[in-house]
């Protein structure tokens, strides 16, 4: 059945038709293995791997001037991947060649432009189109060539509706708070576990929380007994989308604080020196998005294998 996975349902008529369950029982097809759900639990390498794949692919967005949705659709596409695929350790350059062509891959699904230069000029490696191209038939080869994802926007449309709000721009207002914590929710790993749909209600259950929280108790009360969400999994998603929230709310208020100097209370002003140098390594590690400028030793990788269709672990750097 074909149709916009990012707005399936148009009209009300089609909310009612057999469109609903085939994209819920769709969904999984388009998540992470469960298998490597659980193994991230007793790994190290693979939450690392993710965490700076993620960081550069934003890093991405904002050098490349790219629309949300792009960066979006990168991460799920690596998520499914390093999911079916193991992945060499010891070869920082298998991270960077797997970031620029989950962009490339995204950006042509969305006829967007995409030059891997632009993202390559902060990056020690440089990867010439052909090698580009070789792995982005690896990615496409593992994910059987299922790139038209279904996500948590496929399903926000159909959850708004059953609020049954009358006020447009309080709907707009909830879809667009909705929309933010969907995109700041694929940097939390503990998310990866949770269905798209399960996400889209989560995001609207907490974005109802903010913005209508009188209405909240019918909202949950809406979502909860739909007939396609697990009410357990619906729950914890949302206990967790919450901590995430309230988290970077808190990182907030403390970006604040340092801009300004301006310390939020008289015991704020008693921060000690080993204290202040704490904060100060800790802020280091987490500036992920304002690289220093550094001398770069570029390298040119190209050629990896002459085979159309190839092995991850079988690349080699030249």
């Amino acid at each position: 059945m074909e149709f916009d996975l990012e707005n399936p349902f148009t009209s009300l008529e089609e909310q009612q038709s057999d469109k609903i369950p085939h994209l819920f029982a769709s969904e999984s097809d388009h998540m992470p293995s469960q298998k490597f759900i659980q193994c991230l639990k007793f790994t190290d390498f693979y939450p690392s791997f993710r965490h700076e794949a993620v960081s550069l692919i934003l890093l991405a967005q904002f050098s490349g001037n790219f629309e949300p949705s792009i960066p979006y659709l990168a991460v799920t596409y690596l998520d499914r991947f390093i999911s079916r695929q193991e992945i060499p350790q010891g070869q920082p350059w298998v991270l960077r060649i797997l970031v620029t062509s989950c962009i490339s891959l995204a950006a042509k699904m969305k006829n967007t432009h995409f030059s891997p230069s632009k993202i390559q000029r902060e990056e020690g490696f440089i990867f010439d189109a052909q090698t580009i191209q070789r792995m982005e038939l690896l990615i496409l080869d593992a994910l059987n060539w299922r790139m038209r994802s279904i996500t948590p926007f496929s399903f926000l449309c159909y959850f708004i509706s059953l609020f049954k709000l009358k006020d447009p721009p309080l709907t707009q207002a909830l879809r667009d708070r909705a929309t933010d914590i969907i995109f700041d929710a694929h940097n939390e790993i503990k998310l990866l576990e949770f269905k798209p749909s399960v996400i889209a209600a989560s995001a609207l259950l907490v974005s109802s929380h903010e913005l209508f929280p009188l209405q909240f108790p019918s909202f949950k009360t809406s979502i909860s007994s739909c007939e396609y969400i697990n009410k357990e999994n619906l729950l914890q998603c949302f206990d967790t989308m919450q901590e995430m929230v309230a988290m970077e709310a808190h990182e907030s208020v403390m970006d604040t604080m340092s801009s300004t100097g301006t310390p939020i209370s008289v015991l704020d002003c008693k921060c000690t020196k080993s204290a202040s140098e704490k904060m100060d390594s800790s802020s280091s590690t987490t500036a992920t998005f304002r690289p220093e400028k550094r001398e770069i030793k570029r390298r040119k990788i190209s050629g990896f294998c002459s085979e159309s269709r190839f092995q991850l672990s079988r690349i080699q750097q030249c």
